[in-house]
């Protein structure tokens, strides 16, 4: 696999240690409440456009809600609270939503179709693409055997030519060309063997890298080379519980988060542990897991109701907030923060909207200080 060394930079990551600088000022901007408050509008995934201007949420409300950024940060009259925090319902904010057929847990806009056209994955085990001009499925594959798909994801490079993939409770991921018959593949992982652990997440190397992470219930991380499919390239051993979310920082490392309770920088060179980060809440539900690759933080949601931020540099968080009612502890019958989503431009100033379990959603705005 061809991965980036950066020696230097190992050096610098072993003696970036001791306490956290707070080095951003991040607060709440808008506020956007559900049309339901029980768990029936779990916001289970959220995903900016190629244009970082269109927001997407789905979860198990059956539909795919689309913001428009501009209007969510637009404080008008009439709609602010104390602080400057603007509050909207929802049939006010979203400006158009898609009807599913089924509960989605994953969605992503498919390279190449100018944000026209967005992939999703749902719990009766099928993958499908969504006109967003037309507003109709226009394509379909279910070859997962009716097992739920976690998650989907597409390479980044190829334009219209992207590849696709997905993971499921099948305990495979599936490989695929959008644009060859649903009866074709192109290539079947099964990470965990004959042990058929739930495959929770899937990501193809932003930069354009042959590299695809993999998380997995065996509590496990791999990455494979899209070249060579057959055996991962590495095994990312160090988590005690499921490995629900995988994200790449860059061409070099990984992030991974776990129902441990924690989130785990690895190096793609040698799959070692270059940091762990402890302070949320998360042995049970998935909580989401966001990279904002300019700034190097990580945002994710946590069973105690409240949105965390780590810097790459430090093992505790550099910014916590909560939504309401925050509770102190974790159970099922308590509210959490299910889904997370950092918008990816800017460099100094940054987006991070927190999606929760009743359907509330939460956008916060940052700024690097001086």
């Amino acid at each position: 696999m061809n991965t980036l060394h950066h020696p230097q930079k190992q050096e610098q990551e072993q003696v970036e240690e001791g306490e956290a600088r707070h080095e951003w000022d991040l607060s709440l901007s808008t506020v956007v409440s559900s049309t339901s408050s029980s768990a029936s509008d779990v916001v289970g995934a959220i995903e900016f456009d190629p244009t970082d201007n269109i927001l997407a949420t789905a979860g198990i409300s059956r539909k795919i809600r689309f913001y428009g950024l501009p209007s969510l940060l637009r404080t008008t009259a009439g709609v602010c609270g104390g602080g400057g925090v603007s509050f909207l319902d929802q049939a006010t904010a979203c400006e158009y939503y898609i009807c599913t057929p089924a509960k989605l847990s994953s969605l992503r806009w498919r390279p190449g179709s100018c944000g026209r056209v967005i992939g999703s994955g749902d719990y009766d085990g099928v993958v499908t693409e969504y006109d967003l001009e037309k507003r109709t499925p226009v394509f379909e594959r279910d070859e997962h055997g009716g097992r739920r798909v976690w998650s989907v994801d597409y390479t980044r490079h190829g334009g219209s030519a992207a590849v696709g993939a997905s993971g499921s409770d099948d305990g495979t991921m599936q490989v695929w060309d959008p644009r060859c018959p649903p009866e074709e593949s192109v290539g079947v992982v099964r990470p965990a063997g004959l042990c058929r652990s739930a495959v929770c997440c899937v990501e193809f190397d932003p930069s354009g890298g042959p590299a695809v992470a993999v998380g997995c219930a065996d509590r496990r991380g791999y990455v494979y080379d899209m070249r060579k499919l057959v055996d991962p390239a590495l095994t990312l051993q160090g988590h005690t519980k499921t490995v629900s979310y995988v994200r790449f920082l860059d061409g070099g490392t990984v992030v991974t988060a776990g129902t441990d309770g924690c989130l785990k920088l690895w190096s793609v060179e040698d799959g070692r542990v270059i940091r762990t980060y402890e302070g949320h809440v998360n042995n049970r539900n998935f909580v989401g897991l966001s990279v904002w690759r300019n700034g190097a933080l990580f945002g994710c949601g946590s069973e105690n109701n409240r949105v965390f931020v780590y810097d790459r540099r430090w093992r505790k968080p550099v910014w916590v907030d909560g939504f309401e009612p925050v509770s102190m502890t974790s159970g099922s019958d308590k509210r959490f923060v299910s889904s997370v989503c950092w918008r990816q431009s800017g460099v100094d100033q940054c987006t991070l909207v927190a999606g929760g379990s009743d359907g509330v959603l939460q956008v916060y705005v940052g700024k690097r200080k001086p």
